[in-house]
């Protein structure tokens, strides 16, 4: 395998559309998709319904363009996997090690005062899990703004489609 199809393989991949273009820095607008909707029951589920009511949100960012870009264009840009991995770990693994530790330390603490353990097992847990996610959340928002897209690919403009009516 060469070294550009392993870097490529390695990348989270996505189509993203150029809204502005200076100096070598291209302005782009992705869509961020839902999970939710690409299955072969998305017509018949409950959930899929719910994820079409709320409008498609879009994200924007300036990247650093090797060629000249025009408004519209259409780049493939990727982000390392590593990036994603490592941020959701973040988001989701943390709160539940703060859960965890801070529930054994109010389970500790309200058996030397001789209290309900449980209860205070169960509020601690809360406590340390709502605390570790907005850690987690912060660390994850440095790790995701330390790292830089990369464009993978200039696709060109969009091809779209003329209709011809008959006279």
């Amino acid at each position: 395998m060469s070294q550009s199809t392993a870097s490529q393989s390695t990348m989270m991949e996505e189509i993203a559309r150029v809204v502005d273009y200076q100096q070598g820095w291209a302005t782009v607008e992705v869509e961020l998709k839902s999970a939710c909707n690409h299955c072969a029951s998305s017509e018949n589920c409950g959930t899929s319904t719910i994820a079409k009511a709320f409008s498609v949100k879009t994200q924007r960012f300036s990247l650093p363009a090797d060629k000249p870009c025009r408004e519209g264009d259409l780049l493939k840009v990727g982000l390392p996997e590593s990036v994603i991995i490592k941020a959701a770990a973040l988001v989701y693994l943390l709160p539940l090690l703060g859960l965890f530790v801070f529930a054994t330390f109010g389970h500790l603490f309200a058996a030397g005062l001789d209290l309900s353990t449980n209860a205070f097992a169960m509020i601690f847990g809360a406590i340390g899990a709502v605390i570790a996610w907005f850690i987690g959340k912060h660390l994850a928002s440095k790790i995701e703004m330390d790292a830089s897209p990369v464009i993978i690919a200039y696709l060109g403009q969009e091809v779209g489609v003329i209709r011809a009516h008959q006279a």
